[in-house]
């Protein structure tokens, strides 16, 4: 089985029924087992379509605007903007990105919070006209550059948890909206909205009551003021998971009826972001080195071993934070990775920490996991990693370059996405360089062009 390469960026296979993702998983590991050991990605193209459908049963009326930044792969681009998503970009590149697959300039929110001003001519010489703002500097910025601007007035919420470091409010807060918005109607730069900003970690509904009730009044002082208040916008947040989906739409969808119904005709987005590309990536990782750092007899030497002594592992792999492991040194926590060789059930464990080749003291990805004792070669594989792993290495040496990624589709969600009316004629122009191929042996599996 091969792929077609149609676009020169990427190409996509077409899984048969008797292929599983694990299978290329295996077959690109036998491949570099018999070269060099790189890390690579493989992504399900599928695992997006069917988080869109989910989105659609749980949230029909709110349309999301996909946050590019939180995976900017060509194919996710090409994929959600088949199925109909809007797209919210944080700089020029993103911009530009989005631009380059023939999205259209009203389906784009320019969301950078501190713009340049280059940008920001960026987004008024293309058309861009919906932009995020949050303070009188960047009011002043856009009214110079892009008068023709429709803004978003991004407003803070409150913290879900206010233990959580990473649960920090974005925006103006609500007594200094009224400010803002008569700054705007000086300057002659028009409001047509409000924007929220809920973090992932929340799991209280009252914050979403909170923060649409917070937008109502924001949209009463907007229409006080002369503005037509037509969007609102409750940001991003989602998880992924099956209950908070459920959660956040029984809080915002009875906010919404009591206080933007539909007679009024405001347009409600959201920005989900690894909502739909987490669980689509796959990351295999390959062991370049291990050491034994630590005993379970702490007072003994440590070159002194004793038969009854349980060693604790420290391995280290071709990637770490300094690349694909990037969001960790924002406080994410990296899940354990399941080990990529066959194990009895009943093989013993170990305390095991994992860590990227750089040597640096900031490099850990895993700080403790248990995991059977792993040799040099083997090879981890990381689920969910969709999210903030594909940018440009940070700190790159001269050699290193980020993990190639093989896309995939199954032939059933391929056939579904036509079958259950998702696609459409441009969708079809857009999927129009998927291979469609046979395949007779289980354990053979889809090659791809890397992006």
């Amino acid at each position: 089985m091969k792929g077609i390469t149609d676009e020169p960026q990427y190409s996509v296979s077409l899984l048969d029924g008797g292929t599983a993702l694990c299978d290329v998983i295996n077959n690109h590991i036998e491949e570099l087992t018999l070269s060099e050991k790189n890390a690579f990605f493989v992504a399900d193209l599928g695992a997006i379509m069917r988080q869109h459908v989910r989105w659609r049963t749980h949230m029909p009326q709110i349309r999301p605007y996909y946050a590019v930044r939180c995976n900017s792969s060509p194919a996710v681009i090409e994929v959600l903007a088949a199925l109909g998503s809007g797209f919210t970009c944080s700089n020029k590149s993103e911009l530009e990105l989005v631009q380059s697959h023939g999205i259209t300039s009203e389906d784009i929110i320019y969301s950078g919070v501190c713009k340049q001003v280059s940008h920001i001519k960026y987004t008024a010489k293309n058309g861009i006209d919906l932009l995020v703002c949050d303070n009188e500097a960047e009011l002043r910025k856009i009214s110079r550059c892009h008068p023709n601007a429709k803004l978003l007035l991004q407003v803070s919420t409150e913290a879900c948890n206010p233990d959580d470091e990473m649960g920090m409010t974005f925006g103006c807060s609500l007594k200094d909206c009224r400010h803002l918005l008569e700054s705007a109607k000086e300057l002659g730069v028009e409001v047509v909205g409000v924007r929220s900003h809920i973090s992932s970690t929340c799991e209280d509904d009252q914050v979403y009551v909170h923060a649409i009730s917070d937008a109502r009044c924001i949209f009463d002082m907007g229409e006080e003021i002369g503005f037509s208040m037509s969007i609102l916008d409750i940001g991003g947040g989602f998880s992924g998971s099956e209950t908070q989906l459920e959660m956040i739409n029984c809080a915002v969808m009875s906010m919404v009826d009591l206080y933007f119904p539909s007679s009024t005709g405001v347009s409600i987005i959201a920005e989900p972001g690894s909502f739909f590309v987490s669980a689509a990536f796959t990351l295999a990782v390959n062991i370049i080195s291990k050491a034994v750092v630590a005993r379970d007899c702490q007072d003994q030497k440590q070159n002194d071993l004793s038969p009854n002594e349980e060693p604790e592992f420290q391995y280290y792999m071709n990637e770490g934070v300094y690349g694909s492991f990037s969001s960790k040194l924002s406080e994410t926590v990296i899940a354990a990775p399941c080990v990529h060789k066959n194990t009895s059930l009943d093989s013993p464990v170990f305390s095991s920490s994992l860590w990227g080749p750089s040597g640096d003291d900031l490099d850990q990805v895993v700080d403790h996991c248990l995991l059977p004792e792993l040799n040099i070669g083997d090879w981890l594989l990381f689920a969910h990693a969709g999210a903030f792993t594909l940018g440009q290495p940070l700190f790159p040496s001269t050699d290193s370059t980020p993990p190639p990624v093989y896309y995939v589709i199954s032939s059933r969600d391929w056939l579904e996405m036509q079958d259950t009316g998702i696609t459409s004629e441009t969708t079809m122009k857009n999927f129009s360089w998927i291979p469609y191929f046979l395949s007779s042996c289980q354990t053979e599996a889809a090659l791809c062009v890397p992006a």
